[in-house]
């Protein structure tokens, strides 16, 4: 069993294909959501087996009302016993993550690693050495302009080519303390 980790699916999420990089490229190039979907529900299959737990850190999805149901069709097909640390754009009601996830946290502690959705602030980091977290997509924490602060990790989609990302690479990519 492998423990694997992911965040900002944004399943079914058209806009999101429109949104820029600051240089103007798309932070999400693909023709189309049902493209996007199905590259994510790919390589999420491709690494995760059935016995493996994999959490993602939030923004499953920007589904609301009826199209939720769409959405239940792309969770039965990925792999794996799902848990969730919930993000600030997973709004669908608490039944729904209930149904689909294993276990559903605001935050999660393995390894002296903190997983998360947003990032939690410098001063709150502690005693953990790395905070792996999503939300913000393709710009990384910083800790002074141009300078990524290596105890941050962003696992959103877009950082990873949208492939899950498994704990044992995490923590081989832990900065030296």
């Amino acid at each position: 069993m492998t423990i694997w980790f992911i965040s900002d699916t944004h399943f079914d999420h058209e806009n999101i294909l429109k949104f820029k990089r600051d240089d103007g490229s798309p932070v999400r190039d693909f023709i189309s959501v049902v493209e996007m979907n199905e590259t994510i529900i790919a390589r999420w299959n491709e690494h995760i087996r059935p016995s493996d737990h994999v959490y993602h850190l939030g923004d499953v999805t920007m589904a609301r009302g009826k199209a939720w149901k769409h959405i239940d069709t792309i969770m039965s097909r990925l792999n794996g016993h799902r848990r969730i640390v919930l993000g600030n754009h997973d709004q669908l009601n608490s039944e729904w993550y209930f149904r689909q996830f294993e276990k559903v946290v605001s935050y999660r502690v393995l390894d002296d690693l903190l997983f998360s959705h947003i990032p939690v602030h410098t001063d709150s980091l502690g005693r953990f050495k790395v905070n792996v977290h999503g939300h913000t997509h393709t710009r990384p924490v910083l800790l002074s302009p141009h300078h990524p602060d290596p105890r941050y990790i962003n696992v959103c989609v877009e950082q990873t080519n949208y492939t899950p990302v498994s704990l044992e690479a995490l923590k081989a990519n832990l900065p030296h303390s």
